[in-house]
């Protein structure tokens, strides 16, 4: 968007091009980390285009400010209107995966945030303290900014952060981040395992009292609800495999780390994210709503 040069383009789109292409990022970036879809996302960068190129921002200094600011306000009306409560989706819910490694389709300021573990812990929060949190502590808006989105006070949006920032602390200290080898070692184990139908590998790879999550979305076939504890997890994870065996499993980047990617009859069959604490997976998170997978 904002570089293709068709009749009837105004000036001021011309001249706005060039940023734009600079900033996209940043205003993709903001709508994923709040809303966790990639179509959500999608639409509110297409929102914010229109905003900017209607716009007169020779008055504006900070550019990329306001057109965050611009995706964060959108993005919060989103949170609270009835389509996105996530009361109506049916199973567990989890993050749209977003490829972010060298071929990712769409262009994202990554860092941790953009994880699904993250994304998660952020679900937790309200509307409010999760577009405080995102806006300040992620992209690094001043207060003032964050309190006219949320129509709030600026002691009200810098509590709002703080009591955020304490959450999301909190969850993080619980379980730590594996590294990338320690990742890589883990999945490429866990991969070998799984392809060969080995029920004691997976055991000694999971953690007692690890989680193992579904998101079909009611599209396809999934387990309405989480299956913990390691044996039961891997027991499961055994007999998935046998029935839906895919012809290859990729380790891709997604949402910032390695993940496991399920090709099946020549399509994505499933993303996979994993918890890994200690060498051990914590949390098995697997979309395979087709829905959130048609972009991969």
């Amino acid at each position: 968007m904002g570089k293709e040069n068709a009749p009837g383009r105004s000036e001021h789109e011309d001249a706005l091009g060039a940023e734009w292409e600079r900033h996209r990022p940043a205003v993709f970036g903001v709508a994923y980390r709040l809303l966790g879809g990639v179509a959500d996302a999608e639409d509110v960068t297409q929102d914010v285009w229109l905003r900017a190129a209607g716009t007169d921002l020779r008055g504006i200094d900070d550019l990329r400010s306001w057109l965050v600011t611009v995706a964060a306000r959108r993005s919060y009306d989103i949170l609270k209107s009835a389509r996105f409560r996530r009361e109506t989706y049916v199973g567990p819910w989890l993050p749209e995966p977003l490829l972010t490694g060298p071929d990712a389709s769409e262009p994202v300021l990554v860092d941790e945030s953009v994880g699904s573990a993250m994304l998660l812990i952020m679900e937790e929060l309200s509307p409010l303290e999760r577009v405080a949190f995102v806006l300040h502590d992620v992209f690094g808006l001043e207060f003032v900014r964050i309190a006219e989105v949320l129509d709030v006070s600026v002691p009200g949006a810098r509590q709002l952060a703080s009591r955020a920032r304490r959450r999301v602390a909190g969850a993080k200290r619980s379980s730590p981040q594996a590294s990338r080898a320690e990742r890589e070692r883990v999945l490429a184990a866990f991969r070998a395992a799984y392809e060969a139908g080995d029920l004691a590998g997976l055991v000694r790879l999971l953690h007692p009292d690890a989680v193992y999550v579904t998101d079909g979305g009611g599209k396809v076939a999934a387990m309405r609800k989480p299956v913990c504890g390691g044996g039961r997890v891997a027991e499961v994870m055994v007999r998935v495999g046998r029935r839906w065996s895919p012809d290859r499993i990729d380790l891709v980047e997604v949402g910032g780390e390695l993940a496991l990617v399920c090709h099946r009859e020549g399509r994505v069959y499933s993303v996979d994210t994993l918890q890994i604490t200690y060498g051990l997976i914590t949390a098995y998170r697997r979309v395979i709503n087709p829905d959130k997978l048609s972009h991969i």
